[in-house]
């Protein structure tokens, strides 16, 4: 029995052995000894004895045996040897008793290199067992600012609060999600059951990842778990039989396929203007009625972004009052987001837009079960396959809201007032702090956050004397006030300067006609696999400012005329050389930053005064639209 399992196991080995060889990579096993930090940069940290998972044993300490094993760790040795008689008897050994000594390892960046018990390893990796208890030694290596060192480092923190050693991740940040998705604390240490509960959740996760080919994509299995738990829950995948999580993956595997894309998100800065070919304009690939539904987070009486949505469907009505219907929701929550769409659905909606980024995974679970409807969340930065989002680049009237402050105080200081700190609102602020620094070289903008605890606006606008508040980009209908947009405090009333607008209805309404017109589909490059961000400004006529008849002439044909340039895409409101507040971000005079590099800033520009609050520095009701489009200064929320 023993000598026909070494026979099977080398051609196995030999196999292993020639596929390596033909692309061009080391035949054998790795040396930890070749590839160790050198001394002085690293130390070791006995782990007495672990339950090594045998996948993650890659090679020996020393040299000595490497020779003797392919890549797999499969044998080469000839039949016959004494290396082969060894292995057959412990063949036979582990068939009729079992192999219960542990062996003796180190393990290096989450990999375990055999010290003793090389020949064990082989046989128990040929009848495929599971894990490998072994006595292990790991090697720490000093921190620097390489990202895989980083991954290991919040690895070992999260090993110190589970000591979970199957699981790896290819992105900074996943130990820390994976401790939030499993509902725990971010220092609460699990339970022997937490333990248990997770290997058993995981382990049929990954057949079943496996199975269906995880493999071959260039990601880890970890990677898709998390994505997996993150938008379905870790209790609801608990309850879950094998056949269900199966049928859950084989529905939301271009999600996983979207993770290996190095860059997740196609931006379109403006919409598709793709003539169609003439059958399209014969056979409309769109539905001859759309059935719209929008759901709010709020109503449109007590918020601004609300209404200003509400504005957007009732255009809709008026433009097409033949072709499409709408119906809304109100005061949806998180307990009850995923009900809403569902009576949309049912209700024969085959367009649906959440208007928060708080809804997205509501929005792409929802996708998935109902691929026929068209699902659309507002957000940015998104990165899901199932769902398109889009998002204004309001950034480019905040610059000219910036210049026109600068134009008006008298005292140089102003106060910029920003709801939460999420990708595009930091692009907000900076493109208001450079316009105002563009007119006004002294020009000091103070950062104040709603969101944040304790903030008290009217006290900071005594305390900084600032006469021009950058505040609510519009009024609402159940507050009587003018303290929107841009105003000048005259005493305690506010003359309003300007205000930014973006034109939700005709936003609505480009996206509408790429359904309408067939359209919808162009944008979908079948060659890539990444998530669809509509992302559009003044070019497309969905931003614009507004100015007010108390701004003096001269300043209203200024902002005009910048208008027109960045409507025209001339001029980028972040180019040349920047600043931040701890330094020179870009040096190049002629460069201008990238789409990504606005959406993703997590930096204040020099005449910014404040910063981004933390987590824990926010009001409650900020926490599930920070877990989602939070930036990454924004607290502990990735760590």
């Amino acid at each position: 029995m023993g000598r026909e399992d070494y026979s099977k196991a080398l051609k196995l080995g030999k196999r292993d052995y020639q596929s390596r060889l033909l692309r061009g990579e080391k035949p054998t096993l790795e040396v930890l000894d070749d590839i160790m930090p050198p001394k002085g940069a690293y130390y070791e940290q006995p782990l007495g004895i672990v339950q090594i998972p045998a996948d993650q044993i890659v090679g020996t300490k020393t040299v000595g045996r490497s020779n003797s094993f392919a890549g797999n760790f499969m044998p080469i040795l000839q039949e016959g040897s004494e290396f082969a008689c060894k292995w057959a008897n412990l063949s036979t050994s582990h068939v009729e008793e079992g192999i219960r000594d542990p062996i003796k390892a180190y393990e290096y960046m989450n990999r375990f290199y055999v010290e003793e018990g090389n020949k064990r390893v082989s046989v128990m990796k040929y009848f495929e067992v599971v894990s490998i208890p072994g006595n292990v030694i790991r090697i720490v290596p000093n921190r620097t600012e390489d990202k895989e060192n980083k991954i290991y480092y919040e690895f070992m923190n999260f090993y110190q609060k589970a000591p979970i050693n199957y699981i790896w991740f290819s992105q900074e940040g996943s130990f820390g999600k994976l401790q939030e998705a499993v509902g725990k604390e971010p220092d609460e240490v699990w339970t022997e059951e937490d333990l248990l509960d997770f290997s058993a959740v995981y382990t049929r996760f990954s057949l079943e990842y496996k199975a269906k080919g995880g493999g071959r994509l260039g990601i880890t299995p970890g990677d898709a778990f998390l994505a997996f738990i993150t938008l379905y829950g870790y209790k609801d995948i608990e309850e879950k039989t094998t056949n269900e999580i199966k049928e859950l993956i084989v529905k939301s595997w271009e999600e996983f396929a979207l993770l290996e894309e190095e860059q997740e998100i196609d931006l379109k800065m403006k919409p598709n203007e793709e003539k169609k070919p003439l059958l399209s304009i014969l056979l409309p690939l769109g539905p001859s009625k759309l059935k719209i539904a929008f759901i709010y987070e709020k109503t449109p009486g007590t918020s601004a972004w609300t209404y200003a949505h509400e504005l957007g469907r009732l255009y809709l009505e008026q433009t097409f009052p033949d072709e499409a219907s709408t119906v809304h929701y109100e005061n949806v929550t998180q307990e009850n987001i995923e009900e809403r769409i569902e009576d949309a659905v049912k209700a024969g909606c085959n367009l649906i837009f959440t208007t928060t980024p708080a809804f997205v995974q509501a929005s792409v679970k929802a996708a998935i079960a109902n691929p026929d409807v068209r699902i659309m969340n507002c957000s940015l930065n998104t990165s899901h396959r199932y769902i398109r989002t889009y998002y204004p680049r309001m950034h480019e009237a905040k610059f000219l809201m910036g210049a026109i402050a600068g134009a008006m105080a008298e005292n140089n200081q102003m106060i910029y007032m920003e709801d939460y700190p999420i990708y595009g609102s930091i692009a907000n602020i900076n493109a208001f702090a450079l316009g105002a620094k563009m007119i006004n070289p002294r020009a000091q903008v103070h950062l104040e956050w709603s969101s944040k605890k304790g903030t008290d606006i009217d006290e900071r606008i005594r305390e900084t004397g600032a006469s021009c508040i950058s505040g609510k980009d519009m009024v609402i209908p159940e507050e009587a006030s003018r303290f929107f947009g841009i105003y000048h405090m005259d005493g305690d009333y506010p003359r309003n300067l300007a205000m930014p607008l973006c034109h939700w209805g005709k936003f609505y309404e480009r996206l509408i006609r790429t359904i309408m017109e067939g359209k919808w589909k162009y944008d979908d490059d079948s060659s890539k696999v990444k998530a669809i961000n509509y992302w559009w400004g003044m070019s497309a006529g969905v931003i614009d400012v507004i100015c007010s008849q108390n701004l003096p002439i001269g300043t209203k044909r200024l902002i005009e005329l910048l208008k027109t340039t960045i409507s025209a895409e001339a001029f980028n409101p972040f180019s040349g050389i920047l600043y931040s507040q701890t330094g020179i971000v870009v040096d190049d005079p002629g460069r201008s930053l990238s789409p990504e590099e606005i959406m993703t800033m997590d930096w204040l520009a020099e005449n910014v005064i404040g910063s981004i609050p933390k987590m824990e520095e926010l009001k409650e009701q900020a926490e599930p639209v920070i877990k989602q489009q939070g930036v990454k200064n924004t607290a502990g929320s990735s760590e």
